[in-house]
């Protein structure tokens, strides 16, 4: 029986079930409370605490939980933190640049533009020998460390633990105050997060292996995802074409395709977008656990420094084009140009 699932879920069919599943669920966690467009994609909620884990049940039960580290942590650790500021420069991860497509925001065009030109970029030095070493087996409590800490996170978040004067602090207002019922949420991110765990879903590795090998099977699952959940946003009323206004979202279209190409190269070097890095997390790889942390990092810096990108907003009847600020723009070119010398710098001679 479980070489038969193993089988099912390494075939097309398998991918396919998981980009339905992804967008069937997300669109509902929106309707249940998530922000708009944002089903699935936000800051330390359950459904990322749940990816993490649901892979970790997974990698368990089908006995591919192995602990492993590989070789430049901190290079991972930096592409982590300029992965999630070209991110939040968009307004969103590339799931989310899916999920904004399929609730009719036009301007995920512009940035789904921006993250397969990073990715190319990104291919092109894997073909001319970019390595980050390979990975070795390591001590078991090692893979057990993200998945421990983000079960800390979730005790934190249940129990809405603060501290006086701390860092720890819950949201008023604004898409950080919107959610769905915690436990709703978790129990979706761990259906998912097991079932991408199994089906290997990626949405950096589905272009990446169009581009390496012309293979479409990752592609499936992807495409899946925006079908499905645009068909889910249709039947509960959620879609809303239109580029300028957008939910939780700018159409400074400049700063939305060069934030996500900063976002691509970062995921293309680091091997996988942030939604393989927690299921990679989840199942012990430890370099992955450095990327997630870099990803914090990063979005604690995007945040606190105002580097992330401000909604458009509509004033007195007219629309006041959001965007990034001057700092906001000085870091996504020089992550650009970071990454770019990462690239060059980390090819294997032969």
């Amino acid at each position: 029986m479980s070489q038969r699932l193993t089988q099912f879920f390494a075939s097309r069919w398998g991918i396919i079930l998981a980009g339905t599943v992804i967008g069937i669920l997300a669109p509902l966690l929106q309707k249940l409370g998530n922000p708009p467009n944002m089903g699935i994609c936000q800051y330390m909620r359950p459904e990322i605490i749940g990816f993490v884990l649901g892979a970790l049940i997974a990698a368990y039960a089908f006995r591919e939980f192995k602990p492993r580290v590989g070789s430049a942590p901190i290079v991972r650790f930096i592409l982590g933190v300029f992965a999630m500021i070209g991110a939040l420069a968009f307004l969103g991860c590339p799931w989310r640049a899916i999920l904004r497509l399929a609730g009719g925001d036009l301007n995920a065009i512009i940035g789904l533009a921006g993250l397969a030109v990073g990715i190319t970029v990104g291919v092109q030095f894997l073909k001319s020998g970019y390595s980050l070493g390979r990975s070795n087996k390591t001590y078991h409590s090692v893979g057990w460390i993200m998945p421990a800490i983000m079960i800390g996170f979730f005790l934190l978040l249940v129990f809405r633990v603060q501290f006086s004067g701390g860092a720890i602090f819950f949201s008023k207002k604004g898409p950080g105050a919107m959610y769905a019922p915690i436990f709703i949420s978790l129990g979706a991110a761990l259906i998912i997060g097991f079932l991408a765990q199994r089906t290997r879903f990626c949405t950096m590795g589905s272009i990446r292996d169009i581009i390496l090998m012309r293979d479409t099977h990752l592609f499936s699952g992807v495409a899946a995802l925006l079908v499905v959940a645009f068909i889910v946003n249709l039947i509960l009323g959620q879609v809303k074409f239109g580029i300028s206004a957008q939910p939780i979202a700018h159409s400074s279209h400049l700063w939305n395709f060069l934030g996500m190409a900063l976002a691509g190269l970062a995921f293309a070097l680091a091997g996988g977008c942030p939604g393989r890095q927690l299921f990679l997390a989840g199942e012990g790889d430890g370099d992955s656990a450095i990327f997630v942390i870099g990803m914090i990092t990063g979005a604690a810096f995007a945040h606190n420094f105002g580097l992330a990108g401000k909604p458009d907003t509509i004033v007195e009847g007219v629309v006041k084009v959001g965007g990034i600020s001057t700092a906001g723009m000085i870091a996504v070119i020089f992550g650009l140009v970071v990454c770019l010398i990462i690239g060059f710098s980390m090819r294997e001679k032969n």
